[in-house]
């Protein structure tokens, strides 16, 4: 089921390249199987950068849940979360999060996290936030 909500992710990134107001990210936040939001970035959308599809996930969620933690939520994002990002997974308390292209993949294709983020200690980061990559080439593919 990972690879499937996955693939919804990347395809809601898709989604969000090809629309004149998205952006080339997607998130898909799912409870007990069953998928709660499918969202893609809306940066351009609301003209808030802080409307990346993960955040927007999360509040989407968390209103629709009525819940301020999503501890029982997997989220799936097309993309390893940026460092807003990872502070809102922190406090939605995710019970996992899967992510398809990775933070030096993004750097790749012009998509640069702050320096800071880039010092981190990966690992760690992915250990701390139960993070595990899923489909990289594929959620790549949708920058190309």
């Amino acid at each position: 089921m990972h690879k499937t909500y996955m693939r919804m992710a990347i395809a809601k990134a898709k989604e969000g390249k090809a629309s004149p107001t998205g952006g080339a990210f997607g998130a898909v936040i799912v409870l007990k199987d069953q998928v709660v939001c499918a969202v893609h970035n809306q940066v351009k959308k609301e003209q808030d950068l802080t409307q990346h599809a993960e955040l927007h996930a999360i509040q989407i969620a968390a209103k629709k849940l009525g819940k301020k933690a999503l501890q029982e939520c997997v989220l799936y994002t097309s993309c390893e979360p940026c460092m807003m990002c990872l502070g809102a997974c922190h406090w939605a308390q995710f019970k996992a999060i899967y992510f398809g292209a990775s933070a030096q993949d993004a750097k790749k294709y012009g998509y640069v996290y702050s320096d800071c983020y880039y010092q981190m200690n990966t690992q760690l980061r992915h250990q701390e936030f139960k993070m595990t990559q899923l489909l990289a080439e594929e959620a790549v593919a949708v920058w190309e």
